[in-house]
Formats: C-alpha cells, sequence, structure tokens
C-alpha cells in the first residue's frame, strides 16, 4: 500500500515537473532575446559600459510601447572584459546557448574581428556601433558606426583648411592594434595624394592601457617645431585619460599644436580637468550639444534613465555618438523585425535595406541598401571648459559611407558591389 502511495506521489511530482519545464518554455517563447556584447571591466570599460546602459534603456523604451511581435525584448548581457577571445567566446555562447535573436556589441575592431567568424559560421546578427577603418563588409554585420570617410578623412581634410589652422605636418599617433594602424595607412596614402611627404608625418603607437604619455608628448612639441603641426589621435579606452592629462600638463593649446580624437567624446572627457584642452577637437557624427527637439527628448531619457536606475556618475553622465548609434541600430533593428514579421536573420537582413530613422541628431539617417553601413552627416567639434563639444564644422547633409577606402590599392571597384555578390 505504502509502495502505490509513493508511486502515486512520484507521479505527481513529475507532473507538476513537467509542468513547470513547459510553462518555462513558453514563458521562454514569448520573449525576444536580446544580445549586449560589451565590455563591463578592463581598459575598454570606459568606453563600453555606457554603451550597454544605453541598449537596457532603449529595451526599456521599445518594451514600453508593446515589444516586437507581440512579445517583450529581453536582454542578456555579457562580459568580455577587454579580453579579445573571449569576445569570441562570449558572441558564441549568446548565439547557441542563450539563443538571442541579435547582438549589439563591440568597440574596437580587433574584437569586432574576433567574433565575425562566429556569426558567420552561425548566421547571426551583430550590429557594430563604433567608428572604424572599413576595409570589412559582412552578411552578418550592420555597421552604424562611421566609415573613414565618415570620420577620419573629412577630418584631415579640416585640419589642412584656412579654418581648421593649414596643418603641413601630421602625428599619427594610435593605440597599437587594426582600427589605428589601418586608418593611419589610408590617411598617410591620403596625405601623400595631397603632397604631403613621408618626412612630414610621424606615425606611433602605444600598447592598450599604456599610462606613461610624457615623452610622447614631449616629442610632440619636438616634432611641431617644424612646422604647422596637428595630431591625429586613434588612442582607444582609458589610455586617453593621461594623455590628455599630460598635454595640459606640458602647456600644449589648441591654438599651437591641435589634436583631434576619433575615439574620443563626452564619455571619455568626463573624468578629465577639460579647461586646459579648451579648443582640441573630435570628429563625430553626433555631439550631446547639437541642438533640435529629438536631441533634447533623447538627453532627457538619459538622464532619466541614469536617476531611475541610480547608475554610477549620476547627473555627470552624458550622452555621445556611439550610445546614438546604438540607439539607431536597435529601433532600426526593431523596425525591420516589425516589417519582416520575424526575427529570423535572413528576414531582418533583407528588410534592413533602406531603412530610415530620425537620429537624435536630428537628422535622417539610412541604411544604405547595398553595403550595410548608414548614411551620416559628418560633424567637428571643439573641446569646451565644461567637456561639452561645440561643433565648428559639418557637412550639409548625411554622407554615403565607403567601407573600403579609394586611397588603397585594389579598392576601386568594391564600394559599389552588392553584398550578394560578395
Amino acid at each position: 500500500m505504502n509502495r502505490l502511495k509513493g508511486l502515486r506521489n512520484l507521479s505527481v511530482v513529475l507532473g507538476v515537473l513537467a509542468l513547470s519545464l513547459t510553462s518555462g518554455a513558453v514563458r521562454a517563447a514569448d520573449t525576444i532575446k536580446v544580445g549586449i556584447l560589451h565590455s563591463l571591466s578592463g581598459t575598454m570599460a570606459i568606453s563600453e559600459t555606457s554603451l550597454k546602459d544605453v541598449a537596457l534603456m532603449t529595451i526599456d523604451e521599445i518594451n514600453a510601447k508593446g515589444g516586437l511581435l507581440g512579445k517583450k525584448l529581453e536582454p542578456v548581457v555579457v562580459d568580455p572584459a577587454s579580453n579579445w577571445p573571449l569576445f569570441a567566446e562570449k558572441a558564441r555562447q549568446l548565439l547557441t546557448q542563450d539563443k538571442v535573436d541579435v547582438v549589439f556589441g563591440c568597440w574596437t575592431s580587433v574584437s569586432r574581428k574576433s567574433v565575425l567568424p562566429v556569426f558567420e559560421e552561425l548566421n547571426g546578427l551583430l550590429f557594430y556601433p563604433v567608428q572604424y577603418e572599413g576595409e570589412e563588409l559582412s552578411q552578418n554585420v550592420f555597421y552604424t558606426g562611421a566609415a573613414p570617410n565618415q570620420q577620419a578623412i573629412p577630418a584631415v581634410e579640416y585640419l589642412m583648411s584656412k579654418d581648421g589652422g593649414g596643418a603641413k605636418r601630421f602625428i599619427l599617433l594610435g593605440t597599437d592594434y587594426v582600427y589605428p594602424r589601418t586608418t593611419n595607412k589610408i590617411l598617410r596614402a591620403f596625405l601623400k595624394s595631397k603632397g604631403i611627404p613621408d618626412k612630414d608625418i610621424d606615425e606611433s603607437y602605444t600598447p592598450f592601457g599604456h599610462t606613461d604619455y610624457q615623452t610622447i608628448v614631449a616629442n610632440i612639441k619636438k616634432f611641431a617645431a617644424g612646422g604647422k603641426t596637428a595630431v591625429i589621435s586613434t588612442i582607444n579606452g582609458d589610455s586617453n585619460v593621461p594623455f590628455y592629462k599630460e598635454l595640459g600638463n606640458q602647456g600644449i593649446k589648441a591654438k599651437d599644436i591641435p589634436v583631434v580624437a576619433f575615439s574620443v567624446g563626452e564619455e571619455e572627457l568626463r573624468g578629465i580637468d577639460t579647461k586646459p584642452l579648451v579648443g582640441q577637437l573630435a570628429a563625430w557624427n553626433y555631439f550631446m550639444s547639437l541642438k533640435s527637439p529629438v536631441n533634447t527628448a533623447f538627453v532627457k531619457e538619459w538622464k532619466a534613465y541614469v536617476a531611475k536606475n541610480k547608475l554610477t556618475g549620476g547627473a555627470k553622465r552624458v550622452t555621445n555618438d556611439p550610445m546614438e548609434a546604438t540607439y539607431i541600430g536597435m529601433h532600426m533593428w526593431a523596425q525591420a523585425v516589425a516589417k519582416s514579421g520575424t526575427t529570423q536573420v535572413d528576414a531582418v537582413r533583407t528588410a534592413m535595406a533602406g531603412q530610415t530613422f530620425k537620429a537624435p541628431g536630428g537628422y535622417l539617417v539610412k541604411m544604405d541598401e547595398t553595403n550595410h553601413h548608414l548614411h551620416k552627416p559628418v560633424l567637428i567639434g571643439e573641446v569646451q571648459a565644461n567637456g561639452q563639444f561645440q561643433i565648428v564644422w559639418q557637412t550639409k547633409g548625411p554622407v554615403r559611407a565607403q567601407p573600403w577606402s579609394p586611397f588603397i590599392a585594389g579598392n576601386e571597384n568594391k564600394n559599389g558591389v552588392k553584398l550578394g555578390n560578395l
């Protein structure tokens, strides 16, 4: 009798367990999982943490409007810890274990190149929100940051112009990895096409996390003694803090040696005394100081999200270009999902072509029909004492990206090639 009762009890327990598992599966199917792949520790955390935060804010925003396809978005956040091989491991985890439908992430090009084979092997979808060196085009990536012709080339043209100071000599200073080296290869070829000889171009690199810039800044001053000089900085991550501090320590003024940065925005300047840096430059496609109703709303939403979630930095938290690019990418992906009626990668990829979105900067951006890059305006801003930027130059409208630089031999016919023909 006891044995029969025990079997009945076991049957009830198994039934409850089966029901629980089934309910869990149903609940899981009721959400759309979104992967967030950003360094929250290590040298790149200074830049990438805000991208994780704005991604979560955007997910909340979409969910508050009813989600997608009748389902809520569920974020899955992982920390690759500024470790490039770990990016690939975490990407595989997101796609195979967590079963996410899309991933928003990476900052450095070395992290993007680390995960790229994983996304191509598993047919995942990555939205990459940071300016980069180009020379890449993948079916599995949408690039919402700037290509070189949407940042680096216009910035150097500005430095060579009368308004930009008429520079004749150039220091190419970067972190030692693929983005700075490839960007500087492009810029060196561009400068040569403008008649700048090799002797007037100095090029040097420092490792990730480098902190001692005393000798490097002294060498900048020495090189600048040979004529009108500008510095083009592709330094990434927390190394920007000691670099800019050393510029101030050695009394380098923007009017004497302008520095234009491609990886320094409002977030990187937040922990620096910017008074000695007033007038130094950055080239981006968005600045927090842009005046437009949509940007006012974006900044207000961000400030409210920071306060509600008690994020580190509180009221001092700012918006910047890669945050805007993340926000744009998430909304465009959501539009493509709604248009196609599915999160299936091939369908979303097709629906992304030609998508438009009113960006926080106040302009309409478009996803190119053939090359997975955005049409975006180019802006150059001067550092102000309050850590914001005053816009001193901008294009008349959005610029179509050229992922393959025309200054690199062999790229002549690549910019018009459709992805399906690659």
